[in-house]
């Protein structure tokens, strides 16, 4: 504002009657005509005025603006509202000018609303034009600016400096800043004319108003107070140190620069606010390490350590990335020590401006290296004056520093590449080896290849060519490119690459790089392979093993039985042989990118694969042939030792396992090997495995590769000895006995009837047993995670106070624990070690800290803010801060509850001496503070309530009386206890008077204070007179003779004349009424405060935190010492607050707001006691309707909710803050009483809390939420009001307009512009602060990850935590972020964390009974599971949020999370991944938690267990799962797999052993073999099948999951309480549940590894539970669950029907009931579980839709919920993006349900026991027959039935009889029975299904044809046919009133032992006001 207008008269003003005229070409033409083309011009207008009258002030919206016009014109539209009652003229020229501004950008009006927006400002301003001029307080309209100009340029200069403008107190002083900085600009406009629109952007810079994130570094900001703290001035020198800079001609700014950040600006063409940006970023984090340095160093010390510091940390990836390729790092430093310092500054300057552009190219950290290399190459050529080797001149930037030159001409071109890449992938659809991804392209630079780009890059270069290859084959030059790899080593410059060796070969795709994701369940082999030898090897040595009848371990060194086990070698060859094809064939499409000695490498690994392949058998049975032994010379325990030519084969060729085993034990070796350039090292680790960038040099220490080795091996042990003992040997002897009965006659026609020794039969057995043989491990993992994560909870304190009671019992141990959250002198990085945490005890006598009763009452104040206690709670919780009695502590009053009550008691009844009954009141050391609190309080009321000085002698005789009965021990002689009771009423009277101060009530409280002086004189004091006695022996009453010439009562305590004897009403002293309802409280709390606080949520926070407390955490530094860090959290379009409409809303249904006051009773009792109504209707009619919608979004998943929680880290901060400074150490106030009374001080805190943390809401929406008015936005805005703190990054979508010139449209619209934009609250108004462009739409891959990576520029500190939106956190669990960071900074085995992990709380499982399942087992992964997999197991990942990341590792390695579409679709683990393969560290911490939202609903939950399995099936196949599978050691490899996608895998094979199982008895039954075999031979084998489906019933049941979650819940909350609980879930069908989720799981993970098409799927975030309709359920789950079950369902049939006749009952429940269990489950859970889904009415609509959508015709645009036929087409989208390898394997599957048709005709009545092969081929007669009947009468019905329906009827009815007649003449003459037609259903319906599976697979095939529409009929038949069969004995159920009774008690069991009502939530009342 320096530059101020003073215009100097006369003033050459535009003329009284200017004012904008619009001319039209066609007056007629609506907004939607072509010839609407305005042309504004300054002019005289003829027309008069268009209204008369005086002026009517009236707001303009200047909110919902259009996208590409709000930036440029909203401000003046903003002032213009802020001046419209104030300078009416002023408004009006303001929005004047915006519409000069508006009609310039857009003249044609061919943005987006643009039309409408100018139509309606010009009314408006055609509309004030004349009637503002009234207004008008100067002649002229420049006047009238000026002076209002004036006015507030007046205001600003008087109040500048006493106003901070982060306070509210600064409103109007930002006001007055915003209207200055318009008016400069219009005022301007308006003294220059047309002109000054042409200048507008130099006028704006000058004028706008000053906007800044954290730092005002531009605008005068010297006087704020974060500028004035050492460290922030200490990095701003540093940065602006520019001395010794070069200023070239080419650059485009002349003279000195301002800071190194504008040298790199102006010299590299980065933008100016991307500039800004990362100016402060780098301030910021340079103070921050400034304040961790040592204070003992000098300051030039100080800061070369921390920008030492900040180099390791920013550059640690670059430099690794030199030295992998052996380049030179381009960061060269002078020996100079202050100039080395500016060139550091420089090049972490120039790194975060590059990545600060870089937009989506941040997740390709090593694309920016390679950026890197080459400008900081430039840069040091710039500082030095270097000349180019090349040119010979000067090196300068490439692309010179022209505006915005780096995001043109090197972000831009590189984007277009990825963009391109991303758009090939086809929304998900297209197969991940037709583009390249992210990792792709990234990888790309992992090779010496990537310098051939060059630089200036050649866009004609391979790598930006995103064509599919072309037939043409063009040879590369391979001795170029070896030869450019062996001068890699010189000290060259980066340009001068060998990109001229191929500038005329023509550029082809290079495809994929380095690893290719092709869908393949041999994936899983190729991942884990060592891990799958090992279980094959292992189950071939067992099944020797017991052939030979082992029984000892030591009988294994047998000759005979070591050879024959060693034959497992012949089959690791095996395995290796299809390990190494398999490698070459899923790497064939990424041969283009990889090296020639990689290519090598694979060949020889398959020809050695093949050689031993072929030699190990050989020499096997060459052995075998000619058996030869050889004794040992020395005898040996084992015997004689025999070895044979084969066992030297085998030595030989395990010699290379030999190496990997010695350095398996020395990880330090082969961590050098791995990250070492030696030849040696780098030929050693290529053979082993393919030596890439990442996954090298990841071992961990001896003592963790100790822990998780010993943990497998007792896994494993385990395992295998239950698999021998109970799997493996039962079966050997049946096998035998098997292979012995020779069956020659079958029930069916036996294919292939000269197979020997019933291989069949064997098959059938056997195979189930191996199928759990190789699922079963995850059980043994899950029985030993539960014991190990058990003890580790033990032994670090986890639920040590559980409930209120020993939270009571602990409370006294309470101030010292929390002596960990305040900074202490100590140097120990830990406060207590482990032995000393399990020991700690903590003195009862201490004084309270006064910093701990200070935050403890915070807690309980933020307690009753959120509604969670009232107001009498917090009374009785809160801890006393008055200093009245130093002496002794004062407890909260809900731990002295009833303490004086029971010391009263014990005092009436005692008998005694006086010791005993103080020692026995002492015991109780609460119940000691109770009573001698009451004493010392009575004392002190008594002193300031009585005033006559007669009787306060009497009192005070009293006193003395009480005290030296007390030391002399005689109190009990001289004083009766028996009527304390008495006294203690009295004294409760007195106090309620007192609290009351009714003055009218002054007789009263003298009667009560002289029963009180009777009760003590006469009924308890043995010598009560010797009170009078004493007083008139006293000397003062001799010098009074009139002391005593009134008489003593009964006129004791009232007041005589003027003197008054009493003092009441009390003073109005806040500390004394305090006490006074403190000491009421103590004296009349009886019991019910032992259910302090009543709230369990209450509860729960509070005793986590008590715990946590003990547990082991590092010490907390002081603030301004502790890590910065930053919370970033995606938004996209959920909820931010429930709108009033919403939560009043029933639709059908109840409205939120009535579930909310039911579900949260408690809580909307307090609130409505906090408000000060009574009930919902006083709230709304007195304007509370902003409190009700706080109130209930603070109860759901919405996005208010978890800023309110994260903004408690602000709170605590500044809390901890105002504790550590010294002049407020003894602070007795509340903190925000502090602050308001020192606004000095609160900015300083505010200063330091914004120093230390940042919030940033990264809302994608926001922007277009903005433009359309949706009320979201305006929320969101609120929330930034609310917050001042909060910073919203969002997306800017601005179409481009460039005059009248028409621009290139991309599809249907005109190109848009893309920024980045950071904007914060100022006063009212949201304010732009950064907008930084970006080369495209920053979505192009998975929507999160890319939303979190165009915020993350914004994000500041050390740390970053990642907090979901459906999160929250609570102020408690605040106070102790400072011990958490510093964890950073402590090793965790070989090296610090890079992530840490934190236990989140499901805050939603407590209403119905599937949330609580959910919470449960949701809770004992976040908890149990994440403790063991990060110790001792090493392989904890990032489960998503709130994990914190150590920022500046993850900024610089690619991101939080990767974006590429499909693969990448559980985008956070992948972090973890990243992490970890980049050599990271990932810890896990328990004593601090975090609140997070899931679903509550089974079709919700469902929908989640969807997307992470479908996220589970891309891990597979993705390149981070199979390097960490391939490059970990061998047991944490099995940690890896059995805690990610083994799980998945595991759930599919027990899910594929019922079928295997069942299908093998199947084949047994209607082949007949069962039958001879159990009748002929008499042997039955149920047992050793017993053994196996024992482990699938084990699953099936739930138990793998229960285990855990019963540890878990017992540490926490006690293990009774866990059995309770555990009883509980299974009453309320929690099996049911698990075992369905079972079946979703393993579906959508085994189609999506199969055939693709992983999306993400929104489950919703809504808080209350509905009914689902049944064609919802039917939708959902048809595929998954209801079609597998009834296939389950009929294998069961068939298999009882026709082993009854050999088979005993017993043995068959024995074998099937767990399986009858699933069936029934997966048919039936999702009505069980669906809310009155046995309520009638509602199954009336049910059927009513049902049969509306299965016949509703499908179509174009017809969503699937509303018909049938596009729902079925939508379930075959996987069949039409798979290939024909996915179709062929859909087609073999479906060859299962003809196996029934070809069985079951063999056993008809009708076939005569004929076993000919006719018989099956009649079979198909029967089905053409039936296909061609149906036929039939569908064309009938199109020939007749319209016009001959008469003879339709009779053409059904001689088709009925026909079929009739055949029938009945098949039963007399074949002998077909009632139970061939039973069997031929159940034989021919699965062959309709099966068919239908074949037809859909060869779809394009026949598609044109006629069977499409027949297999279209056919299959809505059975859907139909299904539907029916699930929901009749639902509606059958229905008609029973106490199924729903019963369904809703288990549903919602939690809420009834709640009290809270549900029958009127489910019955969908209205609300009861």
């Amino acid at each position: 504002m320096s530059n101020e207008i003073i215009p100097v008269d006369p003033i050459e003003e535009p003329r009284p009657d200017k004012r904008p005229v619009v001319y039209y070409e066609d007056e007629g033409e609506g907004e939607g005509s072509k010839g609407g083309i305005r042309s504004l011009t300054y002019g005289e207008s003829s027309s008069s005025s268009r209204r008369s009258g005086g002026y009517v002030p009236e707001v303009f919206n200047s909110e919902s603006l259009p996208s590409n016009l709000a930036s440029e014109i909203q401000r003046f539209l903003r002032v213009a509202n802020m001046l419209e009652w104030k300078a009416p003229r002023v408004a009006y020229l303001c929005r004047f000018h915006a519409f000069e501004i508006a009609h310039s950008l857009d003249r044609n009006s061919t943005g987006r609303k643009v039309r409408q927006f100018k139509t309606l400002l010009l009314q408006r301003l055609e509309r004030d034009e004349e009637t503002s001029k009234t207004t008008r307080q100067e002649p002229s309209d420049a006047r009238e600016l000026k002076r209002v100009y004036d006015e507030n340029r007046r205001y600003i200069n008087q109040h500048a400096e006493t106003f901070d403008l982060e306070n509210s107190h600064g409103e109007k002083l930002l006001d007055a800043c915003r209207i200055v900085s318009v008016l400069y600009e219009v005022l301007k406009t308006v003294i220059a004319g047309p002109q000054a629109l042409a200048d507008r952007d130099s006028n704006r810079a000058r004028s706008e108003l000053f906007a800044y994130n954290i730092l005002p570094l531009d605008h005068g900001g010297i006087q704020q107070a974060i500028m004035k703290f050492p460290e922030i001035k200490l990095a701003i020198g540093v940065i602006r140190n520019v001395r010794g800079l070069p200023v070239t001609e080419n650059l485009p700014r002349r003279g000195t620069f301002v800071d190194s950040f504008e040298f790199l600006q102006y010299s590299f063409g980065f933008q100016k606010e991307s500039v800004a940006n990362q100016r402060e970023h780098l301030i910021l984090l340079l103070a921050n390490v400034l304040s961790r340095q040592p204070q003992k160093s000098s300051t030039l010390q100080i800061i070369d350590a921390s920008i030492d510091e900040l180099m390791r940390k920013f550059f640690k990836n670059y430099t690794n990335w030199c030295k992998y390729l052996v380049r030179k790092s381009s960061i060269r430093l002078p020996c100079v020590k202050q100039d080395a310092q500016q060139y550091k500054i420089l090049y972490i300057g120039l790194y975060l401006l590059i990545w600060g552009e870089a937009a989506n190219l941040r997740f390709m950290p090593e694309c920016l290296c390679y950026i890197f290399h080459h400008m900081a190459y430039e840069l040091h050529g710039m500082l030095t004056g270097a000349v180019s080797m090349t040119t010979g001149e000067t090196v300068t930037p490439a692309y010179g520093g022209s505006h915005e030159s780096f995001l043109s001409n090197v972000v831009t071109p590189i984007y277009k590449v990825i963009q391109k890449e991303a758009q090939k992938n086809k929304l998900g659809t297209a197969d991940h080896t037709t583009w390249r991804n992210y990792d792709d392209l990234n990888e790309f630079f992992w090779s010496p290849d990537c310098f051939q780009i060059g630089w200036p890059m050649r866009e004609e270069h391979d790598f930006f060519c995103t064509e599919p290859p072309k037939k043409e084959k063009v040879k590369t030059s391979k001795g170029a490119r070896e030869k450019r790899k062996d001068k890699g080593t010189e000290d060259k410059e980066p340009e001068l690459s060998d990109a001229s060796l191929e500038d005329n070969r023509e550029s082809k795709w290079l495809g994929k790089t380095n690893f290719v994701e092709i869908r393949s369940f041999w994936q899983v082999f190729r991942s884990f392979d060592r891990m799958w030898s090992f279980f094959i090897l292992s189950l071939q040595a067992m099944i020797i093993m017991a052939c030979h009848d082992v029984g000892s371990p030591l009988e294994v060194f047998d000759a005979v039985v070591l050879e024959d086990v060693m034959s497992i070698f012949i089959t690791s060859a095996v395995l290796k042989l299809i390990q190494a094809i398999l490698e070459i064939i899923f790497t064939w499409k990424a041969r283009s990118t990889m090296e020639l000695s990689q290519k090598r490498i694979q060949v020889l690994r398959l020809g050695s694969a093949v050689i031993w392949t072929v030699v190990l058998p050989v020499v096997y049975a060459h052995s075998r042939r000619k058996y030869t032994c050889y004794s040992t010379q020395y005898e040996s325990w084992l015997g004689e030792w025999c070895y044979s030519s084969y066992m030297v084969a085998v030595v030989i060729y395990l010699m290379t396992n030999a190496v990997d085993l010695v350095l398996f034990f020395v990880p330090a070796v082969s961590k050098y090997i791995e990250i070492s350039n030696w030849k040696i090292c780098k030929t050693l680790c290529r053979w082993a495995q393919p030596r890439l960038y990442v996954g090298r040099g990841m071992q961990e220490t001896q003592i963790s590769l100790f822990k998780y080795t010993f943990f497998w091996i007792l896994v494993l042990s385990t395992k295998l000895v239950f698999s021998y003992s109970f799997e493996i040997k039962p079966l050997i002897a049946p096998t035998r006995e098997i292979m012995k009965i020779g069956v020659q006659i079958y029930d069916w026609h036996e294919l292939f009837p000269k197979v020997r020794n019933n291989a069949g039969a064997i098959v059938a057995v056997w195979t189930p047993i191996i199928v759990v043989y190789f699922m079963d491990t995850q059980i043994w993992y899950s029985v030993y995670c539960t014991i190990c994560g058990g003890l580790y909870g033990i032994l670090h304190h986890l639920g040590e106070i559980r409930t209120l009671g020993m939270l009571r019992s602990r409370f006294h141990s309470l101030p010292s624990a929390f002596n960990r959250l305040i900074p202490q002198q100590s140097k120990k990085s830990r406060t207590n070690n482990f032995l000393q945490n399990i020991f700690c005890k903590a003195s009862k006598s201490e004084v309270l800290d006064q910093k701990f009763v200070l935050v403890w009452n915070q807690i309980i104040s933020n307690f009753r803010s959120e509604d969670l206690i009232s107001n009498r709670e917090m009374d009785l919780m809160t801890i006393p801060t008055s200093g009245l009695f130093p002496g002794f502590i004062r407890w909260p009053i809900f731990l002295l509850a009833n303490k004086f009550s029971t010391a009263v008691s014990i005092a009436r009844d005692f008998v005694g001496k006086d010791e005993k009954l103080f020692k026995r009141i002492r015991k109780d050391e609460y119940m000691y503070f109770s009573v001698k609190e009451c004493y010392e309080s009575l004392k002190y009321i008594l002193e300031i309530l009585i005033v006559g000085d007669l009787e306060k002698s009497i009192v005070s005789n009293i006193v003395n009386e009480i005290e030296r009965s007390i030391e002399e021990s005689s109190f009990l002689k001289e004083f009766k206890m028996s009527a304390l009771p008495a006294l203690q009423s009295k004294f409760v009277e007195l106090l309620e008077l007192l609290v009351e101060g009714n003055e009218n009530q002054s007789g009263k409280v003298v009667e009560v204070l002289q029963d009180i002086f009777e009760l003590l004189t006469n009924d308890m004091m043995e010598n009560g007179h010797r009170i009078m006695d004493l007083i008139e022996s006293s000397p003062e009453a001799g010098d009074d003779s009139s002391f005593f010439t009134r008489k003593i009562e009964p006129q004791l305590f009232e007041s005589v004349a003027s003197q008054t004897s009493i003092y009441f009403p009390l003073p109005d002293d806040g500390h004394l009424i305090e006490q006074i309802k403190r000491l009421h409280l103590l004296l009349t709390m009886k019991d019910k405060a032992m259910d302090i606080p009543a709230n369990l949520e209450a509860r729960r926070r509070i005793s986590f935190f008590a715990t946590s407390l003990f547990m082991d955490m590092p010490s907390a530094p002081e603030v301004g010492s502790m890590l910065s860090f930053s919370v970033m959290t995606p938004h996209y379009m959920e909820d931010v607050n429930f709108s009033l409409k919403e939560l009043q809303s029933s639709k059908g249904q109840v409205s939120i707001i009535f579930y909310m006051q039911k579900i949260f009773p408690d809580e909307w009792k307090n609130f409505l006691e906090r408000m000060g109504y009574q009930n919902f209707n006083e709230l709304i009619d007195d304007g509370k309707e902003e409190e009700i919608r706080r109130w209930a979004s603070f109860r759901g998943q919405t996005l208010s909710r978890t800023v309110r929680g994260i903004m408690y880290y602000r709170q605590a901060l500044k809390l901890q803050a105002l504790l550590e400074r010294p002049e407020y150490k003894d602070v007795l106030e509340d903190v925000s009483v502090v602050e308001r009374n020192n606004p000095k001080l609160s900015a300083e805190l505010d200063a330091l809390a914004d120093m230390k943390f940042t919030f940033v809401v990264s809302c994608q929406m926001f922007g277009s939420h903005k433009a359309s008015g949706d009320p979201r936005a305006e929320d969101i805005k609120e929330l930034m009001i609310r917050y001042p703190a909060l910073r919203v990054a969002y997306i800017e979508e601005k179409e481009e307009i460039v005059g009248d010139k028409p621009q290139k449209m991309v599809g249907d619209e005109p190109p848009k512009v893309y920024s980045s934009i950071l904007a914060k609250a100022v006063g009212s108004f949201d304010q732009v602060i950064y907008r930084i462009k970006l080369p495209g739409p920053p979505i192009i891959g998975e929507g999160k990850p890319e939303n979190q990576n165009h915020a993350i520029i914004f994000t500041r500190g050390d740390a970053l935590q990642t907090i979901d939106m459906n999160q929250d956190n609570y102020l408690e669990e605040a106070l102790k972020v400072r011990n958490l960071l510093q964890e950073f900074l402590q090793n965790h085995g070989r090296r610090p964390p890079t992530i840490l992990g934190l236990r989140e709380h499901i805050f939603t499982g407590s209403v119905s009974s599937l949330a609580w399942f959910m919470s449960y087992q949701e809770t004992s992964f976040v908890t149990i599971g994440q403790r063991l997999l990060a110790n001792p197991l090493r392989v904890r990942f990032h489960y998503g949020h709130p994990d914190v990341f150590d920022r500046l590792f993850h900024i610089t390695r690619g991101g939080i999370s990767k974006a590429s579409k499909t693969i990448n679709l559980s985008e956070d683990v992948f972090a973890g991944f990243n992490s970890t393969l980049r050599r990271g560290c990932i810890t896990y911490h328990e004593y601090l938690q975090v609140g997070k939202g899931r679903d509550v609903g089974l079709n919700q939950i469902s929908k989640f267990e969807a997307k992470v399995a479908n996220g589970n099936s891309e891990q597979t196949i993705s390149r981070d799962i199979h390097r960490l599978g391939r490059r970990f050691d061998f047991f944490r490899m099995l940690s890896c797999y059995f805690t990610t996608i083994g799980f998945y895998f595991s759930s599919l094979i027990s899910v594929l052993g019922i079928y295997v199982f069942l299908y093998g008895q199947l084949y047994l039954v209607l082949s007949g073999l069962q039958k001879a075999l159990l009748i002929e031979a008499r042997m039955h084998n149920i047992e050793s099948l017993e053994t196996a489906l024992a482990s699938q019933s084990f699953i099936q049941l739930g138990l793998l999951t229960g285990l855990p979650m019963v540890m878990e819940i017992g540490l926490e909350k006690g293990f009774l309480t866990a059995l309770k609980d555990f009883v509980l879930m299974q009453l309320q069908l929690a099996a049911v549940f698990f075992t369905f989720s079972l079946g979703t799981k393993t579906h959508h993970f085994g189609r999506t590894l199969m055939y693709g098409g992983a999306q993400y799927i929104p489950t919703g975030r809504k808080v209350v539970v509905f009914h689902a309709s049944f064609t919802d359920n039917y939708r959902l789950y048809s595929r998954s669950h209801f079609v597998k079950g009834f296939e389950l369902l009929l294998l069961l049939v068939v298999y009882d029907l026709f082993r009854r006749s050999y088979q005993s009952s017993m043995a068959y429940v024995l074998i099937t009931y767990s399986v009858w269990f699933m069936t029934i489950t997966w048919l039936f859970a999702p009505f069980l579980f669906n809310p009155s889904g046995f309520d009638w009415d509602k199954i009336v609509d049910d059927w009513k839709g049902w049969n509306k959508w299965i016949n509703e015709q499908g179509g174009i645009g017809i969503r699937q919920d509303k018909s049938w036929q596009s729902w079925w087409n939508d379930e075959q989208a996987h069949l039409r993006r798979s290939g024909y390898g996915a179709r062929l394997f859909e087609i073999l599957l479906s060859i299962r349900f003809f196996l029934y048709q070809y069985g079951l005709v063999y056993h008809l009545d009708i076939s005569q026991q004929s076993k000919n092969f006719l018989v099956y081929v009649l079979s198909w007669v029967v089905i053409l027959a039936v296909f061609l009947t149906v036929k039939a009468v569908n064309i009938g019905r199109q020939l007749f039935s319209a016009n001959y329906h008469l003879m339709f009827r009779f053409f059904k009815a001689f088709l009925f009889l026909s079929v009739f007649a055949i029938v009945i003449t098949l039963s007399v003459i074949c002998e077909l029975s009632s139970m061939d037609i039973l069997v031929c259903c159940l034989a021919f319906l699965p062959t309709g299904w099966g068919l239908i599976l074949v037809a859909q697979a060869v779809r394009p095939i026949i598609e044109n044809t006629g069977f499409w529409h027949f297999t279209e009929v056919l299959a809505q038949a059975y859907d139909f046919g299904m539907g029916t069969i699930l929901f009749s004995p639902i509606s059958v159920l229905a008609w029973l009133p106490i199924i729903s009774a019963f369904q809703t008690r288990f549903l919602f069991n939690q809420a009834f032992n709640r009290h809270l009502q549900i029958q009127p939530i489910l019955a969908g009342r209205k609300k009861q006001r």
